[in-house]
């Protein structure tokens, strides 16, 4: 194994990366950048700070202080700072650092930053090198502005508009959206994909750009079954349960659910007959996935599975179908997560702390460079902890007028 001295560093070190971001896409997307060894400043309204900083759960800090869990899962590595940038002088102290930073990341909503006079035409002008990535509903970019453009946007909305919810939740039910924030956390991931691309154009040409993210159009990107289905056939993707027939299958366990896919093949479904004491169902083709309908696969094959699987662990349940050639897997909670041992091997998960010198536990970037540094593990940011040394340098700010802008609640 590598010692630190042979190890190579971390792709982003010497990346400057203003952060002026709140809530999760934003976020999500400079925290990968900053694992990645980008120095990120996370620019925050005075007072409050980022919106996240009030959701609930929340730990108790030593110190006394109520720290929102989800905060702290989204926002280890980065400094912070806060700015009035209605105020004219920290206005002028944010154009200051513009023009020495690399990145400026804005999920505040269709032309908030513009309206403010800081808008990327003009923000390309005190650095032409910068890349500006704004994190949107549904665009923001010029000349791609559609008639959604204006449309506020969230995680149920985008998830809701992408396609997601129709083709999710039981047949005949109501759409139901995936329970975590993927309508967030996706664009958080293509940002940091295009403002690696854009950095890299830069490095070709010396020209930052404009990258427009748009929420809604990373959901569409992920349809990836449903959509060439549509295009190739017109058929429309739902819940039916034709649609899960061959490709996913929740069977219930003993003590919970494993998934049983790629159930295509007539081998794997001989062996499953056969371990189970069933071998007479080899007998009937639709047992064997050759001409049946999905009205059947649920009435009739799940049931005869589920008269085994019922009563047996469902660990024990997974290695013997995996046995059989089936694509497996065991339906996990956070718990299960949390103390998964593949997970712990892979290093999944980061005590990055809770910024006051207490533990907490988070979910680390899956991305593995091995012949790189590890990524870092500061924990998350208090509230303006980082004023006085960004403001007083980067930002141009005299000891005097920060003096001044504290004691007015402008940062």
């Amino acid at each position: 194994m590598m010692t630190n001295e042979e190890k190579l560093p971390l792709p982003l070190e010497g990346l400057r990366v203003l952060d002026a971001t709140h809530i999760v896409a934003g976020p999500y997307c400079a925290m990968i950048l900053a694992d990645m060894g980008a120095e990120v400043i996370k620019i925050e309204r005075p007072g409050s700070g980022d919106r996240a900083r009030g959701n609930n759960p929340f730990v108790t800090a030593s110190t006394g202080e109520n720290v929102s869990a989800r905060f702290l899962g989204i926002n280890r590595n980065k400094k912070s700072i806060t700015l009035d940038l209605r105020e004219p002088r920290c206005k002028e102290a944010f154009e200051e650092m513009v023009k020495v930073s690399d990145v400026l990341l804005d999920n505040w909503g269709p032309g908030a930053l513009r309206r403010l006079g800081l808008g990327y035409e003009y923000l390309r002008e005190l650095n032409p090198a910068l890349v500006y990535a704004s994190i949107t509903g549904y665009g923001d970019g010029e000349g791609l502005r559609g008639p959604y453009s204006n449309w506020p946007a969230n995680n149920p909305c985008v998830q809701g508009m992408g396609g997601w919810m129709e083709i999710t939740g039981e047949p005949g039910g109501a759409p139901q959206m995936v329970g975590d924030n993927i309508g967030d956390s996706v664009p958080g991931v293509w940002t940091a994909l295009g403002v690696m691309m854009a950095l890299q154009t830069r490095n070709k040409t010396g020209q930052g750009q404009h990258v427009d993210m748009a929420m809604y159009d990373c959901m569409v990107a992920h349809t990836t079954s449903s959509m060439p289905h549509y295009q190739a056939t017109g058929e429309v993707t739902s819940r039916a349960r034709e649609n899960m027939f061959t490709a996913q299958l929740a069977l219930r366990c003993g003590d919970g659910y494993v998934v049983l896919a790629g159930s295509g093949d007539v081998e794997k479904w001989k062996a499953l007959w056969t371990m189970i004491g069933r071998e007479e169902l080899i007998e009937d083709a639709r047992y064997l996935g050759l001409g049946v309908t999905g009205e059947f696969y649920f009435d009739n094959v799940v049931p005869a599975i589920e008269e085994w699987s019922g009563s047996v662990p469902k660990q024990e349940a997974n290695e013997r179908l995996l046995e059989c050639g089936f694509s497996m897997g065991i339906v996990q909670n956070t718990a299960d997560l949390d103390s998964c041992p593949q997970l712990e091997q892979r290093r999944m998960f980061v005590e990055s702390g809770d910024g006051y010198g207490g533990a907490f536990r988070t979910v680390n970037n899956p991305i593995r460079l091995t012949g790189s540094l590890d990524t870092p593990e500061s924990a998350p940011p208090i509230l303006g902890q980082d004023n006085e040394d960004i403001l007083c340098s980067i930002g141009g700010l005299t000891s005097a007028e920060y003096q001044a802008l504290k004691s007015s609640g402008k940062i």
